[in-house]
């Protein structure tokens, strides 16, 4: 799977930076090309004649030589890779790809990179956990990046948590993991919402929800990953992906939604609809702020929404393949049976608000996949970007193979 494939490896200064030579090897045992793009400071935790030598390639630090003057362009590294991968990336260095900073070699490749980028932080653990830091992970992410998570365990400055870098082995098998799923879904047209919607009562307020994104945009970016172009129709969130392969359709009503989603998913081969969509909007909406004092209480009309699922059910043609998610409070598992048969789904991904840890405002979730014939597939307690994961594998595996399993 690796055999001719051109593999970038970003060394940054971390203690980590000695895991690197065995990952290196992985690849070249596997039949990659790889080359070596070192930061200053990560000189100081692992040679570059270590790293040339394992490659049989030149380690590039500066962005020219000091003896001959040549440039050494990061546009053609940058270009040359198939995939990039920075590893083991210090705080300082992420900080700087998230904003743009270009003050050595490394970090200009970056930005001229054409090709799929992971990045796996290493750190101590309460530099982990700083909220720039992870203000800086978020963003590497919605910029397209992804994720290998640092793995909980002994760091180098004594103290125990997450932080330390995931090892050698597991890297390398994420890493062809995602060659062997690359294409997957090439030439497939795929139509995610996520998000929630915002319906206005006046001009300064509305009725909303907590939903975040997060999991319609690692949806997005997973499915994107594997080759398929992605519509995201997207309500208000904070962060958005940046991808090549991902158009996103920004809207703020439900109504909006709906135009947008059933638009789209005329053009599609598979539609998730991830957004938290309202299911009631105010009967009128008042052109000026409702002034506080006027009465003790405040009544307001609401009126049913379009249903964008069950339109969706009517409109899907033979091959289309829509999926539904359910956020459940009680009788989680009939509840989502039901909305499955009567909006003519293909399967529901179910999440209840009695798993702590999952749904709104979270980083991780918790779900299980229900299909029409009556079975479900549950999966414990993750990140979103890994459930993101599990659920196009739940699709590719049941509606996509050659062995359908449905």
């Amino acid at each position: 799977m690796l055999q001719g494939k051109k593999v970038l490896i970003g060394i940054t200064g971390s203690i980590a930076a000695y895991k690197i030579p065995l990952l290196l090897r992985l690849f070249i045992r596997n039949g990659a090309q790889v080359k070596v793009v070192m930061t200053p400071s990560a000189c100081d935790f692992v040679t570059p004649l270590t790293l040339s030598t394992l490659s049989q390639s030149p380690v590039y630090i500066k962005p020219f030589n000091e003896a001959d003057g040549s440039w050494t362009s990061h546009i053609e590294l940058g270009s040359w890779a198939d995939i990039i991968i920075m590893a083991p990336l210090s705080a300082n260095t992420m900080a700087k790809l998230a904003t743009g900073i270009t003050d050595n070699l490394l970090s200009a490749v970056y930005l001229a990179a054409r090709c799929p980028v992971f990045f796996a932080p290493a750190m101590d653990v309460d530099m982990f956990n700083h909220p720039s830091t992870q203000a800086n992970i978020r963003t590497l992410q919605s910029f397209g990046n992804i994720l290998i998570s640092p793995s909980e365990g002994e760091l180098a400055s004594g103290l125990h948590g997450f932080g330390r870098l995931e090892e050698p082995e597991n890297i390398f098998r994420i890493i062809s993991d995602y060659f062997s799923k690359s294409a997957s879904l090439k030439g497939k047209k795929i139509l995610i919402t996520s998000g929630p919607t915002i319906e206005p009562l006046d001009p300064v307020r509305f009725i909303s929800n907590h939903s975040s994104g997060l999991m319609g945009c690692s949806i997005a970016i997973e499915a994107a990953s594997r080759g398929a172009k992605v519509t995201l129709i997207s309500g208000p969130v904070k962060e958005l992906p940046v991808h090549p392969y991902i158009e996103v359709v920004s809207i703020n009503t439900a109504s909006e939604m709906f135009e947008e989603a059933v638009k789209a998913f005329r053009k599609a081969d598979i539609a998730i609809m991830a957004a938290a969509v309202a299911d009631f909007t105010p009967v009128n909406v008042l052109d000026k702020k409702i002034k506080k004092g006027i009465s003790e209480t405040l009544a307001i009309e609401l009126k049913a929404t379009q249903d964008i699922l069950a339109e969706c059910g009517k409109l899907k043609k033979t091959g289309q393949i829509l999926v539904g998610f359910a956020l459940e409070s009680d009788d989680e598992m009939n509840n989502a049976r039901k909305k499955l048969h009567t909006k003519n789904l293909d399967c529901i991904v179910l999440n209840s608000l009695q798993d702590k840890g999952a749904g709104f405002g979270h980083q991780t979730n918790k779900v299980a996949i229900l299909n029409k014939n009556g079975t479900a597939r549950h999966y414990e307690l993750k990140p979103k970007k890994d459930v993101a994961s599990d659920i196009i594998d739940y699709i590719s595996e049941h509606f996509l193979s050659n062995n359908n399993k449905q």
